[in-house]
């Protein structure tokens, strides 16, 4: 079976290949959505902290031993560690200025990390082996499905949703909209916005560090691997609507696919499609998909 002279196999094949860029597209493009929605800062550096995730993960198994699944847990943590500095130390004497101050400084801070990895290991790339208990593939009948990117679509899904539903369906999710809005309010009841507000970001950039580890079996660890993804990604959550959780998901989840039927049809537009669609979607609605007019 053919649809537009295109085998019916090929087209689910990229389906499915897009729908694993996609889920990098969606945890990026969440952690993004998660600081600006939140603490109303563009976050440049997120590509870096991506690239540091994968990093951490490779020298905790190539140098200490240490497990694939210990260090999926563990480099995250380390990332958002690292960026709890960041916001201690430098982003929240920010927060009162305009966005461009905020943009800079984690721009300097992703050359500053690029600058150390680079200086350490140069460019070239750092293999990183599947862990054995994902290793090989699944026969699905029209294509042979690596086990390890399955496994991708089915962490990022379930962090992106779990993330989703604590901040916008708990009481936790409620008191830190809250605190964004009207910190003097919130901190009336008790509670520690600042506190509230470092930890957001250690979060947010978490989930960073969390994708650069997913990725890492799939592509070579190297310093310079979150430059080229993360346009890709401030392009998703533009178009999804700047600090819309749901439409950074939705939206990255759904440009992964469309760039890999656009990889059937015509590959030489596959790497340019997400930036037409961002184009359209700003001249007939700025706000983004999901984004509130203001």
């Amino acid at each position: 079976m053919e649809i537009f002279g295109v085998p019916l196999p090929a087209m689910l094949s990229q389906l499915l290949l897009g729908l694993v860029n996609g889920s990098f597209y969606a945890m990026l493009s969440l952690g993004l959505a998660v600081i600006f929605g939140l603490l109303n800062v563009i976050n440049f550096s997120h590509g870096a902290l991506y690239m540091m995730g994968a990093f951490l993960a490779w020298m905790g198994i190539e140098y200490l031993g240490l497990s694939y699944w210990l260090m999926l847990v563990l480099a995250p943590l380390l990332v958002g560690v690292f960026g709890v500095l960041i916001e201690k130390t430098m982003l929240r004497h920010l927060y009162k200025l305009d966005h461009l101050y905020g943009l800079l400084l984690t721009f300097g801070i992703t050359l500053l990390v690029e600058g150390v990895f680079r200086s350490f290991y140069g460019v070239s790339g750092q293999p990183f082996q599947v862990p054995e208990a994902l290793a090989g593939a699944t026969d699905l009948g029209f294509m042979v499905m690596p086990n390890y990117r399955a496994w991708v679509v089915v962490a990022s899904l379930v962090v992106c949703l779990s993330t989703w539903f604590v901040i916008e369906k708990t009481k936790l999710g409620a008191y830190l909209r809250a605190g964004t809005e009207n910190p003097k309010l919130v901190e009336a009841f008790g509670i520690n916005v600042p506190l509230m507000v470092t930890l957001t970001y250690g979060f947010g950039v978490a989930l960073a560090g969390f994708a650069g580890v997913l990725a890492a079996p799939i592509i070579q660890v190297q310093p310079l691997m979150g430059q080229n993804l993360i346009i890709v990604v401030f392009a998703v959550v533009v178009i999804g609507g700047m600090g819309s959780i749901m439409g950074s998901i939705l939206t990255g989840l759904g440009l992964g696919v469309i760039e890999g039927l656009t990889k059937v049809f015509y590959p030489e537009f596959s790497s340019t499609v997400v930036f037409l669609v961002m184009v359209v979607v700003l001249l007939l609605r700025p706000a983004g998909l999901f984004g509130k007019e203001k």
